[in-house]
C-alpha cells in the first residue's frame, strides 16, 4: 500500500499537467516545500543480507561478460550495488514512494510513467523476496549458507512463476523507457535543476540513487542489447528452475562470447 503523503505547498496552486519544459523545470522547486520524513534505518536482517548477497552474487556471475564491458559495467554495477546489496535502503525506497506520490500531481503520466513502473517493481520484489526468504529459512532450513540447489527449490516452493515472469518483464520494460528518457537533454536538466532543492529538503538517498540510474544508463549509449539480454537470461533461468534443470544457473552456449560491444 502506498505511503500517506504529507506536504505542503504554501499559497501555491497547483498547476495543471503539462509537458511544457519550463513549466516541469518550475515544479522541482516545489521539492523544498515537501516535507521529508526520516525512517529510522538499522542494520539489515542478517538472513535478509544473506539472500541480497547471494542473489548479488549469482547476478555478477551471470552477468560476467557484461560486467567486463566498459559499456555496460556501470549499469551492472548500479544494479549489483544500488539494488541488490546487502544494505538496508529503507530511506531510499520510503522517499520514493513519497516522491511518486507527490510528483503524480504535476507530472504527466507518459513523463511519470517510469518512476511508477519501478515503484511497482520494487513493492512486487520485495514481495517475492520475503516470499522466498520464508521458504528458505521454515521450509528448507536455511541459516548461514544458500546453494543454488536451495535457492531453486525455494523458488519451486514459493510456486509463483507468473509473478518472477511479471517482475522480469518490468524489469525489461523500465529498462526499455529509460533509454529514450535518458537520451532527452531535458532529463539531464530536470535532475540538475531538482538535486539542489531535494538536497536541501533533505531528499539525497533518494537524489544520489536516482543520479547514479541516469549516469549509468546514459553511459551506455543505448540500453537495447542490455535489456534484452537481461530478459533472455532471466527467463530461461526461471524456466530451467521451475524445470528443475541440474545447472539452472549455468550458462547456455552462447551467452558468453566475449565483451559485448564497447
Amino acid at each position: 500500500m502506498a505511503q500517506v503523503v504529507v506536504y505542503k505547498l504554501g499559497e501555491m496552486t497547483q498547476p495543471p499537467k503539462s509537458s511544457r519544459p519550463g513549466r516541469l523545470l518550475g515544479v522541482f522547486h516545489e521539492i523544498e516545500k515537501l516535507k521529508h520524513e526520516p525512517v529510522s534505518a538499522g542494520q539489515l536482517d542478517p538472513k535478509a543480507a544473506l539472500l541480497r548477497s547471494w542473489q548479488s552474487n549469482r547476478l555478477a556471475h551471470t552477468y560476467a561478460d557484461l560486467l567486463d564491458s566498459s559499456r555496460y559495467r556501470p549499469a551492472c554495477l548500479f544494479f549489483l550495488e544500488d539494488i541488490y546489496a546487502a544494505r538496508d535502503f529503507s530511506q531510499r525506497d520510503h522517499d520514493m514512494e513519497q516522491m511518486h506520490d507527490f510528483m503524480q500531481h504535476f507530472i504527466p503520466e507518459t513523463m511519470l510513467h517510469p518512476l511508477s513502473v519501478t515503484v511497482e517493481l520494487h513493492r512486487l520484489t520485495n514481495e517475492l523476496d520475503n516470499r522466498l526468504l520464508d521458504a528458505l529459512v521454515n521450509r528448507l532450513g536455511v541459516t548461514d549458507t544458500i546453494t543454488p540447489e536451495l535457492y531453486a527449490e525455494g523458488y519451486r516452493v514459493c510456486d509463483n512463476y507468473a509473478e518472477r515472469v511479471q517482475q522480469i518483464d518490468l524489469i525489461h520494460e523500465i529498462g526499455r523507457r529509460l533509454d529514450g528518457i535518458v537520451r532527452s537533454p531535458l532529463t539531464g536538466a530536470m535532475l540538475n535543476v531538482a538535486k539542489g532543492p531535494a538536497r536541501r529538503a533533505g531528499w539525497t538517498e533518494l537524489t544520489d540513487f536516482l543520479e547514479r540510474g541516469y549516469k549509468a544508463f546514459k553511459h551506455m549509449r543505448g540500453s537495447k542489447y542490455f535489456v534484452e539480454t537481461v530478459r533472455k537470461r532471466e527467463m530461461r533461468i526461471l524456466d530451467r528452475i521451475f524445470a528443475k534443470h541440474p545447472d539452472p544457473f549455468g550458462p547456455e552456449s552462447g551467452d558468453h562470447p566475449g565483451s559485448p560491444s564497447d
